[in-house]
């Protein structure tokens, strides 16, 4: 029909392909991407604060708000905190109702004890942290890395077990050195880039 042979066209998927202005499903064919979305370092802000800037329809579903007694990896991320009693909040936050990313903190119950009591759908975590208990964010140590999705990660965010998240952890500090919240953010890799600035 347009008179060029199919190793043109291959080349030409393959190259679009890279540019991420197509993406591939093994078994399945290939698709016209999505635009990603360009966000910062959670350390300067909130993913949904950022998203709700940039005029996305955004919504969370809070999954559980349960306490817990850490185990010694998680909780040798705190320091100045005595008890390893934590309120561990799960999220799973949408884009146009779309799941995106997975959210999980852990907050000092000894520096929160009522944190359950707030609306953490509605509510933003560092804004509840910072109006309610005066914990305010002074030092930021935050990680990014690839992993692959869990079954469970898979299950929520409506993607196959494997496919490519974007891990952002924080562990957060007021003026003291007080670690007062970890969190992980397990996004969609192919929806979105963090931009790093220094």
């Amino acid at each position: 029909m347009y008179g060029i042979s199919r190793t043109t066209v291959r080349n030409v998927i393959t190259k679009l392909v890279q540019e991420e202005v197509l993406f591939r499903i093994p078994g399945k064919g290939t698709y016209v991407a999505e635009p990603k979305i360009v966000a910062q370092s959670l350390s300067y802000a909130g993913i949904r604060e950022q998203l709700e800037k940039m005029g996305y329809e955004v919504s969370t579903r809070v999954l559980s708000i349960t306490k817990e007694t850490l185990d010694k990896k998680t909780f040798s991320k705190f320091s100045g905190i005595k008890s390893p009693v934590f309120f561990v909040v799960r999220r799973l936050r949408y884009l146009k109702k779309t799941p995106l990313s997975v959210h999980t903190s852990y907050i000092p119950a000894e520096l929160c004890p009522d944190l359950g009591r707030h609306d953490i759908a509605t509510e933003q975590m560092c804004t509840i942290l910072s109006q309610d208990y005066g914990l305010h964010r002074a030092k930021t140590i935050e990680t990014l890395e690839s992993v692959p999705a869990t079954a469970h990660e898979a299950d929520l965010l409506n993607i196959a077990p494997g496919q490519p998240l974007l891990l952002l952890q924080d562990v957060i500090q007021n003026e003291d050195g007080l670690t007062f919240e970890y969190s992980k953010v397990a996004f969609r890799g192919e929806k979105i880039k963090i931009t790093l600035e220094f």
